[in-house]
């Protein structure tokens, strides 16, 4: 497949919200664009990678985590507990690492690689990437969470 160009901190398309995927349509279209993201995440030595930071505004979203490959097609946290501050870096801004405040325990919904629907009970470092890529699919980037100093 192809690496994609990952969209920088000065890109307006990484504030815009990201639109629901229609799973019914178009499958071969969705599972190339998680082999491209995977792909490009590889590639830039990430974590998660959100649709958006390839300039693709669809709630789509990949991890690697713990030997783990996970993809969330419309996810939707619907558990938050706890909280925790560990020092984030994102794809879409190389050079920058802040602490932020997120939460310890997420429970996140969404459609899977096979397009089925699942949960996710997230704790940890796993918990925050899924809270940071989340936020990506609503416009929300990490240094707007920034702890101040």
């Amino acid at each position: 497949m192809a690496i994609r160009n990952i969209r920088y901190e000065t890109d307006d398309i990484l504030r815009k919200k990201s639109k629901i995927v229609d799973v019914d349509n178009n499958k071969s279209k969705i599972l190339e664009l998680i082999v491209d993201m995977f792909e490009t995440l590889q590639a830039n030595n990430g974590l998660g990678l959100a649709a958006v930071q390839v300039g693709v505004l669809k709630r789509v979203i990949v991890i690697e985590h713990d030997n783990q490959r996970y993809v969330l097609i419309n996810p939707e946290i619907i558990l938050q507990e706890g909280e925790q501050i560990c020092e984030e870096g994102c794809l879409s801004f190389p050079e920058a690492f802040y602490e932020v405040k997120r939460p310890e325990h997420v429970k996140v919904k969404y459609i899977n690689e096979d397009f089925k629907m699942t949960e996710l009970d997230a704790h940890g470092l796993l918990a925050v990437i899924i809270s940071h890529e989340t936020d990506h699919l609503d416009g929300v980037l990490f240094i707007d969470k920034k702890i101040k100093e």
